[in-house]
């Protein structure tokens, strides 16, 4: 690693980019590493070895993503073009993806969009008030666990309630292996708890739905006013989003920090994997089941059922269960819907391409005595 890449190190340039780099990195081309900081639209702000810069894709890059995930997105790494006499680059490549949340965007037409990429944590944020929804953090919890991250539920805003040893509780039981902490920016608890995810290099996430306090989580733990924050209706915990784009700051302790604008909604995409894992305990009773097809409803020698009349399995984690079963599931035959139509598409464009070739060099016999 020369001296200026050195620089990118508090960014989390590692020995792992740097292999990345090396082996797509075209020789014939003056490429620099960066990273992305922030993203409005089809502009982005990145890093370099040399500072900041605004930077834009290629049009051949642009031409060739086939989705929106394929655009860079917040803690990507690029390989860029500096534009000399300007503070401008264009990005030319996107070096893969370590690990990514996603989620599915808005739209008849499926679509993966990247939340956050290339984090080792990421904090699941949700306030001890009446936005409290342990189903919600459960959703959260296969977005992240899909990604590989490692999450950590923070329930924020705990000088707001009365016993948050009782709600984090709820949480453990709903998130087996999850680190779950209560924190309040306000009366500066909890800081102690979190500082072992904040290590110098490590990138951190923070998600969660509007006026969780994901803004105030940044400020507190930064000292500074980094992100605006606005008031919510605590009578129903309703607010406005603060962040309206991703971005990426560095805290006091070397830790990366991505801010993200508040969901209302967590749609999944693909998440098997993170499905598994969150309802790991359920998974396990299901493969206890006497018949390997078993539906969990109404079948002889059903583990699941017998662990719900038990009390030893919460009917409403269990619904939950089902229903985002049930929406991975749709998501995946719309997805191979939508690539059957594109695929047929393609061939027919590819037909008509080849016929238009050979009437081209084969005209037809009026063409010939004409």
């Amino acid at each position: 690693m020369n001296n200026e890449q050195n620089n990118l190190k508090k960014y989390g340039w590692n020995a792992h980019w740097q292999e990345m780099m090396d082996k797509l990195k075209d020789p014939q081309k003056q490429l620099v590493p960066a990273r992305v900081t922030a993203q409005f639209s089809k502009q982005y702000r990145i890093v370099t070895e040399s500072g900041e810069r605004i930077a834009m894709v290629t049009g051949k890059y642009e031409y060739e993503a086939t989705s929106r995930a394929d655009f860079p997105a917040v803690g990507d790494w690029l390989l860029v073009e500096l534009l000399e006499g300007e503070p401008r680059a264009v990005i030319h490549c996107l070096l893969p993806r370590a690990k990514a949340m996603t989620r599915k965007e808005a739209g008849s037409i499926p679509d993966e969009q990247v939340i956050a990429a290339n984090t080792d944590t990421i904090f699941i944020v949700n306030a001890l008030n009446h936005d409290f929804n342990i189903r919600k953090i459960e959703r959260y919890l296969i977005a992240v666990w899909e990604s590989g991250a490692q999450p950590v539920v923070l329930l924020t805003k705990a000088d707001l309630c009365d016993d948050p040893e009782a709600y984090m509780t709820k949480v453990i039981d709903s998130a087996p292996g999850v680190p779950v902490h209560a924190v309040s920016s306000l009366q500066d608890q909890g800081r102690e708890a979190i500082a072992p995810y904040l290590v110098p290099g490590s990138t951190v996430a923070i998600t969660g739905s509007s006026g969780a306090g994901k803004s105030t989580l940044l400020n507190w733990l930064s000292g500074q006013d980094l992100q605006r924050v606005q008031g919510i209706r605590e009578e129903d915990a309703r607010g406005r989003h603060t962040t309206t784009h991703r971005e990426l700051f560095i805290l006091p302790e070397g830790a990366i920090m991505v801010d993200t604008p508040g969901m209302r909604e967590l749609k999944l995409w693909d998440a098997t994997g993170g499905w598994e894992e969150t309802f790991s305990e359920v998974e396990e009773l299901a493969r206890q089941c006497r018949f390997s097809d078993c539906r969990h409803e109404s079948e002889v020698g059903c583990a699941v059922q017998q662990a719900l009349h038990a009390g030893v399995l919460d009917q409403g984690r269990f619904n939950n269960y089902k229903k985002t079963e049930k929406e991975l599931a749709y998501l995946a035959r719309k997805e191979r819907s939508t690539s059957r139509k594109q695929t047929d598409q393609s061939r027919v464009q590819a037909t008509k391409s080849r016929r238009g070739k050979h009437a081209a060099s084969h005209p037809s016999s009026v063409d010939e005595y004409e």
